[in-house]
């Protein structure tokens, strides 16, 4: 699951897929491979935060910048994402792409291996009928700061929250060029992945992203440091066909779980070829499985297409 600012996310429903998941269990230090990964923080104005009298909640992602203005992540990253504070999913009643929940502007990228998340104020300073003052608080500290750069959240257009993994894409379109990146992710031709349908489980791709290293009960470990992974791909087949992939999740190949979704997934290492996006989470301890979103079909191809995102 996506993951919240010091509060623990929901964790797995009773299903084979459950929640929305991307970070790197069992992995190690990125070391500089991937610096055009980074990792998205978002306010979205409808979620819940028990600390506070109001809703609104604070979460992290990860993506990559496709091109100097672009980032790729999921969906479930960008639908719902504050606009100037303000809902952009009619107070969470809305929960498709194509009714709302499109084209908020508080979400904020850095590409530092260990993102700085020391200029915001604790939220524990700050009273239970004071979220609005938080956001604000937020806001202008991300804003003042040259290491986090804002943009505009869209995810795919036929988005659907109550089934995230069907259409799990979204976009990031930063208000300027990222300075000092020169190489960034390539987006895979359309059918990339169909190469490997008679494959035995046995092809290794690569994983980038800023979550949790390890869930053992309650307890979370590790986060928001920028490590990588090699999940096997173990099988092609989805319901709905050709929307989904599930990887291996284990100490020997390494994984993703709870915490930053949206972070690449390449075909093999040492590549920069993104054939999907960290999806989603089998297990409540991230032991198992894991799943990344396909981003070689049409329909994602020509949505990314028109933010200039193109093999």
């Amino acid at each position: 699951m996506r993951k919240t600012l010091s509060l623990v996310g929901a964790l797995i429903a009773a299903l084979a897929i459950a929640a929305p998941v991307g970070a790197i269990t069992h992995g190690v230090p990125d070391a500089g491979e991937h610096p055009y990964v980074g990792e998205l923080l978002f306010f979205v104005p409808d979620a819940p935060d028990p600390r506070f009298d109001d809703p609104g909640g604070w979460f992290t992602c990860s993506g990559t910048l496709m091109t100097s203005t672009k980032v790729l992540t999921a969906g479930h990253c960008t639908f719902g994402v504050g606009l100037n504070g303000a809902s952009t999913t009619d107070g969470g009643a809305i929960t498709d792409a194509a009714h709302g929940g499109v084209g908020g502007n508080d979400i904020w990228i850095s590409f530092a291996a260990e993102p700085n998340f020391s200029i915001l104020p604790p939220s524990s300073g700050f009273a239970r009928n004071q979220n609005p003052q938080r956001y604000q608080a937020w806001k202008n500290a991300l804003n003042a700061s040259s290491e986090w750069h804002r943009g505009t959240a869209t995810p795919h257009p036929l988005y659907d929250d109550l089934a995230f993994f069907v259409h799990d894409a979204g976009v990031v379109s930063l208000g300027a060029p990222v300075a000092g990146i020169s190489t960034m992710g390539r987006l895979a031709p359309s059918g990339w992945l169909d190469r490997y349908a008679k494959q035995s489980t046995n092809h290794v791709l690569e994983a980038a992203g800023y979550g949790l290293e390890l869930v053992q009960g309650k307890k979370e470990f590790g986060g928001d440091t920028r490590r990588k992974s090699d999940p096997v791909l173990t099988s092609l087949k989805s319901s709905p066909p050709n929307t989904y992939f599930l990887m291996s999740t284990n100490a020997a190949t390494g994984g993703t779980c709870f915490g930053d979704s949206g972070g690449p997934l390449f075909d093999n290492t040492n590549s920069n070829v993104v054939v999907g996006v960290n999806s989603f989470a089998t297990s409540s301890n991230c032991v198992h499985a894991a799943g990344g979103y396909r981003v070689d079909e049409p329909d994602d191809q020509a949505f990314l297409a028109g933010f200039g995102i193109q093999p």
